[in-house]
């Protein structure tokens, strides 16, 4: 089957530059298309070498293209790239991009469906409310729901230029910068990305990010053990890690491999503490009745067995589902149970980041060779 020039502009044409909103065909980027046989090779061309968004359009456009052809046309390795210079400026080094926030702190998960992300947003905001300054990355490369949860879906970042090099401004709301993968693709579509892909995007939203001082980066990583964790270690220095699960037995089976990998002496994160969440259903209109769902105490008991802290334990309440779903976290509802239950967590939190701040070393970026 042959194709055409048209057919290839055609399939570009979904794909925007995340500053602009324009499709990067309609913005004239997209030239010197050839076809011949089974390959195709076309250039990806920027107005500026510094455009922060360089590698990422790159890899989208072979993904969308992939989708499109299938095997019946070889792009990769065929998309030229094209600026006014020979050399982008590559990514600052995390000395320069991050030497403004005091403490990194990863959220993470053994296993997916947990409310890891939910306990994210409103530990970040939590964290907001006590008068700290707090950033919160959206590393779940393949399921970003922060923008979501934040009520901030249709924003997109804004990129401006900070001595010479151009930097991603993060959304802010609820006291709280934001940035997530999520804003850059649109939110019906499914990311079939590559480890390289995902990881790629990943360091833009850390390095090349303009995060100012913060007191917490909060850091949502995607569930399981991955390229992203990886990733993570290696491009920062994690102040520790929080483990996010449900109490009952296959998910605590599934907490003890994240435990594992952040405490394993190639990577040598030190865990900050284990969060249960779901831990009971309470209705809000019957704050005394508690009913263990999953089991009870199954993350008490998992931290006690593993020798970390235990931060806290957070309820079934339908204001978090409502909360998560309309852009209203529920931590912001003053008096109620929820976010009397982020209050503490978040205090124990504080204080679990002063102790090891006290009592160790920083952690070091982690060296991995191939």
């Amino acid at each position: 089957m042959s194709y055409s020039k048209k057919q290839i502009l055609e399939a570009l044409r979904t794909i925007k530059h995340p500053e602009t909103a324009q499709d990067i065909v309609s913005m004239g980027m997209v030239d010197d298309i050839w076809i011949k046989d089974q390959k195709a090779v076309f250039t990806l061309s920027f107005k500026k070498p510094t455009d922060p968004f360089i590698n990422s359009l790159q890899k989208v456009c072979l993904q969308v293209l992939e989708q499109h052809f299938g095997v019946e046309l070889d792009f990769k390795g065929n998309i030229k790239i094209n600026t006014p210079e020979l050399k982008a400026k590559a990514p600052k080094h995390e000395a320069e991009s991050l030497k403004d926030v005091k403490n990194i702190i990863a959220i993470a998960s053994g296993k997916g469906g947990v409310g890891k992300s939910t306990v994210a947003t409103n530990l970040a905001i939590s964290l907001a409310k006590t008068g700290a300054k707090v950033g919160l990355i959206d590393a779940d490369i393949y399921g970003p729901s922060i923008p979501k949860m934040f009520n901030v879906e249709n924003q997109r970042p804004l990129v401006r230029k900070v001595k010479d090099v151009d930097l991603i401004t993060p959304v802010e709301n609820y006291g709280v910068k934001v940035l997530s993968i999520g804003f850059f693709v649109n939110p019906e579509d499914a990311l079939v990305w590559r480890g390289a892909m995902a990881t790629s995007a990943l360091k833009q939203l850390i390095h090349q990010s303009e995060w100012g001082e913060l007191d917490y980066l909060v850091i949502d990583l995607p569930p399981g053990t991955s390229d992203i964790h990886l990733t993570l270690v290696q491009e920062t220095s994690v102040t520790g890690a929080i483990i996010v699960s449900t109490p009952q037995d296959v998910a605590l089976a599934d907490a003890v491999k994240g435990i594992k990998m952040f405490t394993g002496k190639h990577i040598n994160v030190p865990i900050l503490g284990l969060i249960e969440n779901m831990s009971w259903f309470t209705p809000e209109e019957l704050p005394d009745n508690k009913y263990y769902i999953f089991g009870k105490d199954g993350c008490k008991n998992l931290a006690a067995k593993e020798k970390i802290p235990f931060l806290g334990q957070i309820p079934i309440v339908q204001s978090i589902r409502e909360g998560g779903d309309f852009g209203n976290p529920a931590s912001l509802n003053k008096g109620s149970i929820v976010e009397s239950a982020f209050n503490n967590l978040t205090a124990a939190v504080i204080k679990v980041v002063e102790e090891r701040n006290n009592n160790l070393e920083p952690t070091k970026r982690v060296e991995i060779k191939s």
